[in-house]
C-alpha cells in the first residue's frame, strides 16, 4: 500500500513548508483544494503558487495529485492541468456534471483521472463509471478539513469496490492513523492519503514510515 502525504494548509506559507517536507520522503504529494461551497472549508489551493514554488525549489521530481473538493470541477481543472505538474487529478462524483469533458481534458495532458465519493454516497454509484475511470477514491471524512475522525462505514465500501472492480486502484483519504491504516489495507485499499497524522507529528518522515509499514492480521 502506498502512502501519500496530503497538503491541507490554511495558507501558502504552511503549504510551502509541508510540500518541501513531503518531497524529502515521498515520491507523491497530495494537494487538497476546496471552494467554500462543496466543502465549507477554505484552505490554500493555488495552481499558480504551486508552479512558482516548484520552479524555485528542488521539487522537479515530485509527483502531484490534486483533490478537487469543489463544485463545477469543469471550471477549475484547466488551471491545474496547465501547470504541467499534476500527474493525477481527483474529481468528486457528487460535483461532476460532464465526465466526457473532464476525461478528455485529462487525456489531453496525460493526467490520470480518479473518481471520488464522499462518505454519504453509495459505492454502487461508482460502478456506472468503471469503464471510464480506472482509479477511485473513498473519502472517509466530510470533504474539507484535515484532522477529522475516520468513518468506519467506508470499510464496507472498499470491500465492495474490491469485489466488484478487482483491477481498480482504490485510494482512501481522511482520518488515517496506524489503526485505521490497518483496516483500510486489510479491506483492499492500494493508496492511503494522510495529512494530520503526518504533519501533526514532530517528525513527519517517521509518521509517514509508520503508516508505510503497517501490517494487518490477514495479510
Amino acid at each position: 500500500m502506498q502512502i501519500i502525504p496530503a497538503i491541507n494548509a490554511p495558507d501558502f506559507e504552511t503549504a510551502e513548508k509541508q510540500i518541501k517536507e513531503a518531497a524529502e520522503f515521498s515520491e507523491w504529494v497530495h494537494v487538497d483544494v476546496t471552494d467554500g461551497v462543496f466543502s465549507p472549508a477554505i484552505i490554500w489551493g493555488s495552481p499558480e503558487e504551486l508552479k512558482s514554488l516548484v520552479a524555485s525549489s528542488q521539487l522537479q521530481d515530485a509527483k502531484f495529485e490534486v483533490h478537487l473538493m469543489v463544485y463545477s470541477p469543469e471550471r477549475v481543472i484547466d488551471a491545474w492541468l496547465r501547470t504541467g505538474l499534476v500527474k493525477r487529478i481527483i474529481i468528486h462524483l457528487e460535483a461532476m456534471t460532464d465526465s466526457v469533458y473532464l476525461l478528455a481534458k485529462c487525456k489531453k495532458y496525460s493526467v490520470e483521472a480518479m473518481l471520488a465519493i464522499s462518505p454519504g454516497t453509495e459505492a454502487e454509484r461508482l460502478l456506472a463509471h468503471k469503464d471510464d475511470f480506472k482509479s477511485f477514491q473513498i473519502l472517509a471524512v466530510a470533504p474539507g478539513w484535515a484532522g477529522q475522525k475516520f468513518n468506519p462505514k467506508i470499510i464496507d465500501k472498499i470491500k465492495f469496490l474490491r469485489k466488484n472492480m478487482p483491477n481498480a486502484i482504490i485510494e482512501v483519504d481522511g482520518g488515517i492513523n496506524q489503526e485505521t491504516a490497518k483496516l483500510v489495507k486489510d479491506a483492499g485499499a492500494d493508496f492511503l492519503v494522510s495529512a494530520s497524522y503526518i504533519f501533526g507529528n514532530k517528525n513527519p518522515k517517521k509518521a509517514y514510515e509508520e503508516l508505510q509499514n503497517v501490517r494487518t492480521p490477514s495479510r
